[in-house]
């Protein structure tokens, strides 16, 4: 394990540990802040995403060109 995921795994511990209350202002904050929000929905769409084929960029552009 890294020390980020090491680090991560604390504050993910430590915020389970929280009564729901607290979880929600915590999470309400999160979803206030625009940057945080948007990394929050990148990581969503990635994981839901994980499991689908990929392609070459090059053949995407040149799809995309040719519309």
């Amino acid at each position: 394990m890294t020390k980020a995921e090491a680090t991560a795994q604390v504050f993910l511990t430590a915020f389970k540990a929280l009564p729901k209350a607290e979880r929600d202002a915590v999470l309400v904050g999160m979803a206030r802040d625009k940057k945080i929000a948007c990394d929050l929905m990148d990581l969503v769409l990635i994981a839901q995403r994980r499991g689908e084929p990929s392609r070459p960029l090059r053949e995407y552009l040149s799809e995309k060109k040719s519309r």
